[in-house]
């Protein structure tokens, strides 16, 4: 019986020391096969571009094809959900957005992954500063003349989002508390009918991207206010930053970063993250990311985690207080 016993013990020995060397000879190999980067939202938005302008540059760095896939719905779930459930061996990856991992477990009540959890953080690949805006005929030339404008015409504050719980959304909510001032939302779907709004005046403000507002602004039928990021944009460099306009508080960013799956080798993670990093480095990836009002940043792994973490705490006190849920 003791025999059998210590046999049985060898065995489940011999196997453990198998898996745990699985790990690191399957890093050592990595990638031997095509990689799967999931952008979780329509072929033509960020994530979709900066998946494929990333993609590319990992296909050569790394000697095989990274294939970029759109899985879009329910706020970038849809997607979230299939790298969540994906083997950790790094060839199933997520372009992730703000509101995936710092956002949607504080939105929605039941989701099938759990953000915080789910995910192995591989590097944040851009920031993306949102821009305060309002129609040309708002009598406002700074964030501060807003403010005053806000604050005398309660009943004409009118401000339109790309849709409930998206960045835009709260960042008008956070706004709102960072100036003491009432803003009533008005949810569109998505960041084109939200800007169509703004420009027919049905609504008079909104906080958006800058790739969808460049255009209006240099024709003169949107005016930018404040800039919601440490740094002024390139395009604009006129406009400053909430900071400078006296509201400190207002950092709003729609951010884009690779996540891989929990329990991903750590190896293959760094690997990854490496490899992104120079990729944005690169000067035409740099160009192309200043024409899209974007900034390269190319975390490592520990930094993009902490950041997530830091943007989680903050939207889920906005969340909260302004009591918004999605089913």
């Amino acid at each position: 019986m003791k025999v059998t016993m210590m046999k049985a013990a060898s065995v489940l020995a011999m196997l453990a020391a198998g898996f745990s060397l699985s790990a690191p000879a399957a890093a050592q190999t990595y990638p031997s096969k095509p990689i799967k980067l999931i952008a979780p939202f329509a072929p033509g938005g960020v994530a979709d571009t900066m998946a494929r302008l990333v993609g590319d540059k990992l296909s050569k760095s790394l000697g095989t094809p990274v294939i970029v896939e759109n899985r879009p719905g329910a706020g970038g779930n849809i997607g979230a959900d299939v790298v969540a459930k994906a083997d950790p061996d790094g060839y199933t990856l997520l372009m992730s957005s703000a509101g995936i991992l710092s956002i949607n477990g504080s939105l929605y009540p039941k989701l099938s992954f759990d953000p915080a959890k789910s995910f192995a953080p591989v590097s944040q690949v851009v920031d993306m500063p949102m821009v305060v805006v309002v129609n040309a005929s708002v009598p406002a030339n700074t964030l501060q003349e807003f403010i005053a404008y806000a604050k005398k015409n309660e009943d004409k504050t009118f401000f339109g989002s790309a849709g409930n719980g998206t960045t835009p959304h709260l960042g008008a909510e956070l706004f709102q508390r960072a100036a003491h001032i009432k803003l009533t939302h008005v949810p569109y779907k998505g960041s084109g009918e939200a800007v169509q709004s703004l420009l027919s005046g049905t609504t008079i403000g909104a906080l958006e991207n800058p790739p969808v507002l460049l255009s209006h602004l240099k024709s003169g039928k949107l005016r930018a206010l404040a800039v919601t990021g440490p740094h002024r944009l390139t395009q604009l460099p006129d406009v400053p930053t909430t900071t400078e306009a006296g509201i400190p508080e207002l950092q709003v960013s729609s951010w884009f970063g690779i996540v891989a799956p929990a329990k991903t080798p750590p190896q293959i993670v760094e690997r990854l993250s490496a490899e992104t990093a120079k990729a944005l480095r690169e000067p035409d990836v740099e160009q192309k990311m200043v024409a899209l009002g974007v900034r390269a940043i190319g975390s490592k792994p520990a930094e993009f985690d902490a950041f997530i973490k830091s943007e989680r705490t903050k939207w889920d006190q906005i969340v909260k207080q302004a009591n918004i849920r999605m089913e």
